[in-house]
């Protein structure tokens, strides 16, 4: 059964306009369990907004040069919408292992393992899971932490993982995202955010909007976006972002990977290899004036272009389209516990896995 309820009247909480503050709406009820859309608002006014449903993140709301509020990611007004077939994935975290395992198995300690899917933890992975969420107030930011538990089997993975993941808006216009887990069992561990940004506040292509990304090397991979275990370099290829250039500058070009994927659906391998909070990528917007930093702990990003809108998808009254949207999905790389050579994957019972991943705005005059 599910509910949606467009007139919900915000739960009042801490906080005032003064400072910052956590509020809450009923955003709907599956499964029996009610659906809760959280908004974070720092001291400037900036909202960042999540449902437990997938830890996902429906808004980010910014200002732009001229001072005008505009939501930065796409997302739906119902949740019937975000529980549908084509949900895209729209701010959802995706796990237990994000991304690609190629022919849905892999092999732990000498033991084969058969997955459900090649992608993005299966069917019902994390981004379908419902989670608990905490409210987490303060002064100077506020945060949500949200607690999965992912049982021992669930997808085809092995172990027991309670998951910990707290999302913070700061005064200063940032919103972190801290991932960290814990495990019973060996098992592979690949965590990221599905967050679909359009910096402009529109669901426009975003061909003009210019990219930085500070990797010398992208994953070589095959028309299912697998990949081979091969580094290349960028130079010369339509993937060298290590200069600021507009991202429908080279879209079209002919390439095999940007062929196949009809579009940007590449994960770069970024210089930061000391699992410190470094920059990842830096997207900024003329029009608006925006500007969007990534950083992370990871050591990889995969930027997706949105190549699979389209406009049969509404969100907001809006139709999306392709190329509408980039993805800054920072994480390991794609189907790591077959690649020997590729950053190690594998969390042990009496490690905790730790990531964090910061999206900083401002703006351009």
């Amino acid at each position: 059964m599910i509910v949606n309820n467009a007139f919900a009247k915000p739960i009042p909480h801490r906080g005032n306009a003064e400072k910052p503050s956590i509020s809450k709406i009923l955003f709907g009820e599956v499964e029996g369990q009610q659906i809760y859309q959280y908004t974070l608002k720092n001291s400037s006014g900036m909202l960042a907004k999540i449902i437990n449903y997938g830890a996902t993140i429906t808004d980010i709301i910014t200002p732009d040069k001229n001072g005008k509020m505009g939501d930065v990611v796409l997302g739906f007004d119902s949740l019937k919408q975000y529980l549908g077939r084509d949900n895209a994935l729209l701010g959802a975290v995706v796990g237990r292992v994000a991304n690609r395992i190629n022919n849905k198995r892999f092999t732990l300690d000498g033991k084969e393992y058969i997955l459900a899917s090649n992608i993005h933890g299966g069917p019902r992975g994390f981004d379908k899971k419902i989670w608990a969420i905490e409210e987490v107030p303060g002064n100077k930011e506020v945060a949500l932490k949200l607690t999965y538990l992912s049982r021992d089997g669930e997808s085809g993975y092995p172990g027991n993982l309670n998951v910990t993941i707290i999302y913070t808006l700061t005064n200063n216009n940032e919103f972190k995202l801290t991932y960290s887990a814990t495990t019973d069992q060996p098992t592979p561990v690949v965590l990221t955010n599905h967050t679909y940004f359009n910096i402009a506040g529109t669901t426009d292509k975003v061909v003009n909007t210019e990219l930085t990304i500070p990797a010398d090397q992208y994953l070589e991979a095959d028309k299912d976006n697998m990949p081979s275990g091969k580094l290349l370099d960028v130079k010369g290829t339509p993937f060298d972002f290590t200069q600021p250039k507009l991202i429908g500058k080279d879209i079209t070009v002919t390439d095999n990977q940007l062929t196949w994927g009809r579009g940007y659906d590449v994960t770069f391998a970024l210089r930061n290899t000391t699992g410190k909070l470094a920059l990842a990528a830096t997207a900024y917007e003329p029009t608006s004036g925006r500007i969007l930093q990534c950083y992370t702990t990871e050591p990889g990003v995969v930027v997706y272009t949105g190549n699979h809108l389209n406009e049969k998808i509404i969100g907001r009254g809006k139709p999306f389209t392709q190329w509408g949207a980039l993805c800054l999905e920072t994480m390991h790389f794609p189907d790591s516990p077959n690649h020997s050579n590729f950053p190690k994957v594998i969390l042990r019972p009496g490690e905790t896995f730790n990531s964090q991943t910061v999206y900083k705005f401002s703006v351009r005059k």
